[in-house]
């Protein structure tokens, strides 16, 4: 073949952009998606209401519900915040959830970091021990709870909640960081204590900030939880109104509502006390995500 006639040679291109091998997006992908979108609706759809109504009247709240509201009405934020002491119910458990959280997250790391990397007799049990606590759900201790928490003197106080929330938040703290601490480089930590670093510091300094997309998945998580709950504030800080949290707050409204006749104040309520939590997530959901892939790919 001539030199020339190399020029008009082209290289010949498959029609097929797509790989073979490739998977095509089948009917269940499209299912999944459906579903996906489902569900998103069934979520937002009612956060959704639930904002618009705290602007709307007692009228238009019980009219049509998707009738927006006639006008910009934030008196039932107003009357939520003061009258039904919102404020004060969200500066408790804001309060209330940093000390346990902080708590949980330095007993927690430290057990798991422990449990993880040493090999000592008992360990394994003791792991056990405390991812076992994951299968009790907390309204099977409530009644032996309230008498252990009364016998030390903390009952109704905002110090016997955090403690308690420590303890049913330490299992799956414990269970989480365990397995991602087991992912990092023994490498690291022997190159540490040949430059003659402590265990103590080892851990703080080098292991601890390596394992931070883990632990800020789980402090979220231990956030959202205590924020959320509702059974423990009920059982331990049942005596003074002023010393409530929120979810014992939404509850009392709740139930005053149906006699003042407040509605449009309930649900400024309920989105005080949504927003919060709906700003951490939405912050943090790189973090959020990043941790548990990296927990996962590692």
């Amino acid at each position: 073949m001539a030199p020339d006639s190399l020029d008009s040679v082209r290289p010949v291109r498959s029609s097929r952009s797509v790989p073979a091998d490739r998977p095509r997006p089948g009917v269940l992908n499209g299912l999944s998606h459906a579903a996906l979108a489902v569900w998103a609706l069934l979520i937002v759809a009612p956060l959704l209401w639930t904002f618009l109504a705290s602007f709307k009247s007692n009228t238009e709240i019980f009219g049509d519900a998707l009738q927006l509201p006639g006008e910009l009405r934030l008196d039932a934020w107003g009357r939520a915040w003061g009258k039904a002491h919102v404020g004060r119910y969200l500066a408790n458990t804001a309060v209330v959830v940093a000390f346990s959280t902080f708590g949980t997250m330095l007993f927690g790391s430290m057990a798991a970091y422990v449990l993880a990397r040493y090999r000592f007799p008992g360990s394994r049990v003791i792991y056990y021990y405390f991812t076992a606590g994951m299968a009790f759900p907390v309204f099977l201790a409530l009644g032996p709870l309230f008498f252990v928490v009364k016998r030390v003197g903390l009952l109704y106080t905002h110090t016997g909640v955090v403690l308690v929330y420590i303890a049913y938040s330490l299992p799956f703290t414990i269970f989480f960081l365990a397995a991602f601490f087991r992912t990092l480089p023994e490498s690291v930590a022997e190159a540490a204590r040949i430059d003659g670093a402590s265990h103590t510091r080892t851990f703080f300094q080098i292991m601890l900030p390596m394992a931070r997309p883990g632990l800020v998945s789980i402090t979220i998580f231990n956030v959202l939880g205590q924020w959320n709950q509702y059974l423990l504030p009920l059982v331990l800080l049942a005596r003074d109104e002023k010393d409530w949290v929120i979810t014992q707050g939404i509850a009392n409204i709740s139930t005053l509502a149906g006699y003042e006749a407040d509605w449009p104040g309930l649900f400024a309520a309920v989105c005080m006390a949504i927003l919060p939590v709906l700003v951490v997530y939405v912050v943090f959901q790189r973090q959020i995500q990043s941790g548990l892939g990296a927990g996962a790919l590692k």
